[in-house]
């Protein structure tokens, strides 16, 4: 249980905005005591998630990873939030439903050391779990699959591209929205009968990002000093990106000249080699 006056002062939120929402406080309070027993589950599931497709890094085709279940405040805060912004797709969650609604209860960050690297983890995550766009969920209710045994990718997955950024992205095989500064891929995978949220970015782009997190989001948005720093760090961060790749293109292409240049060295020591036995 929480107490109602602690938590809104915690989480920045008026008691105009939970009236707005329509729930009752008895109501976030009993979804609050039954995430609390569910979420060592939910670890579990994580873990064994993690276990089975990505502690070989190599064959997922990513650099490292980390999983995290939400902390029950924030779950609380989040339908708070979704109940007032998107009020229609929630309009029925309460506490015998609302993992079927929020799919980031168990929430997997993969790191890429480059941004093209995207496309391995993209080509692997899709192999190992069913892509059907039928099975994509739309309705949170009416969609949802009771069926615990059945693993696949439960939304088409999805990229934000940031302002400027190069097209390395294929629209054929993943949703590209333009979000301005945020960069990360976004994949839903129907997990043991609860959803598994992956999250895909490079090491920069998740250093800006967990700063950008701690400091400006979600209750310093609307400071202009904070979220220009942030913006300037974003910038930083994306030349960064860049930076690398030029380092490994510049790297690719010294290989392929040293190949060049030993081929004809190896074919002149071979035909003296010849000679000789001659």
């Amino acid at each position: 249980m929480i107490k109602k006056k602690k938590f809104l002062k915690e989480y920045h939120i008026e008691k105009e905005e939970l009236k707005r929402t329509g729930m009752k406080w008895d109501e976030l309070n009993a979804i609050y005591d039954h995430y609390c027993q569910l979420e060592g589950q939910l670890k579990r599931i994580g873990k064994e998630f993690v276990n089975d497709y990505l502690y070989d890094i190599e064959r997922a085709g990513i650099h490292s990873y980390r999983y995290r279940t939400k902390q029950p405040g924030h779950l609380i805060e989040k339908i708070i939030r979704k109940k007032q912004m998107t009020p229609d797709p929630y309009q029925y969650i309460d506490r015998t439903n609302y993992w079927k609604y929020m799919t980031d209860l168990i929430g997997i960050r993969v790191f890429f050391l480059y941004r093209e690297d995207w496309i391995r983890f993209h080509n692997y995550i899709t192999s190992v779990f069913e892509n059907n766009p039928e099975c994509y969920v739309e309705d949170r209710l009416m969609d949802f699959d009771e069926n615990p045994d059945h693993y696949y990718i439960a939304e088409r997955p999805k990229v934000y591209r940031r302002t400027g950024d190069t097209r390395i992205y294929d629209k054929r095989l993943i949703d590209i929205k333009s979000d301005g500064i945020y960069r990360s891929l976004h994949y839903i995978i129907k997990y043991k009968g609860y959803y598994v949220e992956i999250q895909g970015r490079t090491l920069f782009e998740e250093g800006w990002s967990e700063i950008d997190h701690d400091i400006v989001y979600p209750y310093f948005q609307d400071d202009e000093m904070l979220t220009d720093f942030s913006t300037l760090l974003n910038r930083l961060a994306g030349m960064a990106d860049e930076m690398s790749s030029y380092f490994r293109r510049i790297k690719d292409m010294k290989m392929i000249s040293a190949e060049k240049e030993e081929k004809p060295e190896k074919a002149s020591k071979k035909e003296k080699e010849d000679q000789k036995n001659e």
